[in-house]
């Protein structure tokens, strides 16, 4: 079965990626998720559309992403977050929160997507990220996570 990612699959590519699978997989589970649509000619602009709008969020080159890298790894980012008695916060920081600080930080926007949280984050203190920034560059990054 030939389909369209709509999001990126872990270990079977990128949104606006074009893949062959096996049809029970896709039938019934990519298509119901919403990973993925049926590929047809029409489709085909669609995909095309997702390359482009992943291409403008997307780092420029290796070295860009080696310069992103550096700024983020120089000093921890700060994270403000609603935090109650004993340090204990009021749900979790998250993908987006984290994105926002880097961002406000080095001036470089980076997806949310591409930022990987080991375990969630509910208490105040240093905790550390990893920011996949190019596919052969990712960065370390440490967050300081202080009451608002």
């Amino acid at each position: 079965m030939k389909i369209i990612l709509t999001q990126e699959v872990e270990g079977l590519g990128s949104a606006g990626d074009i893949v062959e699978v096996k049809s029970g997989y896709g039938r019934n589970y990519l298509l119901p998720q919403g990973f993925a649509i049926r590929w047809t000619r029409g489709a085909q602009a669609e995909a095309d559309a997702i390359k482009n709008a992943r291409a403008a969020r997307a780092v420029r080159d290796e070295a860009h992403a080696a310069e992103i890298k550096t700024k983020l790894e120089q000093a921890p980012v700060d994270v403000k977050v609603k935090a109650g008695q004993g340090g204990r916060l009021f749900g979790a920081v998250t993908v987006a929160d984290i994105a926002a600080a880097i961002a406000e930080l080095t001036g470089e926007s980076v997806d949310k997507r591409t930022i990987v949280v080991g375990s969630p984050i509910k208490s105040l203190g240093a905790h550390a990220v990893s920011v996949r920034l190019h596919d052969e560059v990712s960065a370390a990054v440490a967050l300081n996570v202080i009451p608002a």
